[in-house]
């Protein structure tokens, strides 16, 4: 998320005063390759690039020392990255930008994957024809390690639409999804400050998100970040980040939003659901 920052501010920066690329590379001994990795994220300036780079764009005393901090900070790794030979490219930065959310707000078709039990994981992944077995293990307990971001001193805040059948798709068996409605409801009692379940029923008035896949709506802390969109389908999966793309988004999810009901009338639906089974 550091890196990401750092890569916007400057490019920002640079269109806000004019400044094309060719200045650039020319001040900083670039080619037009290497400052594209830069402005993408691929590559890391030093900090004496960086120094020249802010005293080219005219950076004020205060974002100097923000951008020498972002540069520290993009140098780490995070426990994710221990794990990037079972994921692409994509699904990689989404895993340091979840990390680094404020919160999210998601449209689901299943139990979303930051709410669900190993058990119930076990089963979606050892169903999936595009997983090996070696790699079920391992990508469970990634999901593990995702799901600590909803505890702790500064939990992250999770809004999730869930379509009504994802409370009766019996994922892993009667057993495992009986545990799984509920945890999820559980979960949301536990913490209703910071987690909502918000089911959209059968007989809810028709919306853009009816058939929908995936996608969760990324906020951060820092307003110079803008909102992204993660989407997820069989085979694609993908960060948005075209203004008019993600407005879309927000519309049709805000739109969705008053359709579902209330919070605590979802969790009682979830909680009847499990009663059943």
């Amino acid at each position: 998320m550091a890196s990401w920052e750092l890569s916007l501010r400057l490019r920002e920066r640079r269109i806000e005063l004019g400044v094309d690329v060719a200045t650039i590379t020319g001040a900083l001994g670039f080619t037009r390759n290497y400052w594209s990795a830069v402005e993408n994220e691929r590559r890391i300036l030093s900090e004496e690039k960086l120094g020249l780079l802010i005293d080219l764009l005219e950076f004020d005393t205060h974002e100097q020392g923000e951008l020498y901090a972002l540069r520290e900070q993009s140098r780490g790794r995070g426990w994710w990255t221990a794990y990037s030979a079972l994921y692409g490219e994509e699904t990689h930065r989404f895993h340091g930008l979840e990390y680094g959310a404020q919160s999210i707000r998601s449209y689901e078709g299943l139990v979303p994957g930051l709410l669900q039990t190993p058990e119930y994981t076990r089963a979606l992944m050892e169903a999936s024809i595009h997983l090996r077995p070696v790699e079920v293990d391992q990508r469970i307990e990634v999901r593990r390690r995702r799901q600590e971001r909803l505890t702790g001193e500064d939990p992250l805040h999770l809004t999730v639409i869930l379509g009504e059948a994802a409370l009766l798709q019996q994922v892993g068996g009667r057993e495992v999804f009986r545990a799984q409605l509920q945890y999820l409801a559980e979960m949301a009692r536990a913490h209703p400050k910071t987690i909502q379940i918000r089911v959209l029923t059968f007989n809810s008035p028709g919306c853009s998100l009816i058939g929908a896949s995936t996608f969760h709506l990324i906020d951060f802390a820092s307003s110079r970040l803008p909102t992204l969109v993660w989407q997820e389908a069989i085979t694609v999966r993908q960060i948005l980040d075209q203004p008019g793309q993600v407005r879309d988004v927000v519309f049709a999810w805000a739109d969705a939003l008053r359709l579902t009901l209330s919070a605590e009338e979802s969790v009682r639906m979830v909680e009847g659901y499990a009663e059943e089974l």
